[in-house]
């Protein structure tokens, strides 16, 4: 998987780390900005059912 990613990425190997650190920075946006918050919505951390 990830090599078959690397081969399509253009470029030599350090433009193709940068491409990799952008799209993981990307995702990393993504996740914090947009799916948790949303996530947060489903999911209460105060509802313990662990020694009650």
């Amino acid at each position: 998987m990830y090599g078959a990613l690397w081969r399509l990425l253009p470029g030599p190997v350090w433009l193709r780390v940068i491409i990799v650190i952008a799209l993981i920075a990307a995702a990393l946006y993504g996740l914090f900005w947009y799916v948790f918050p949303w996530a947060s919505q489903f999911i209460s951390p105060q509802d313990s059912t662990i020694g009650g």
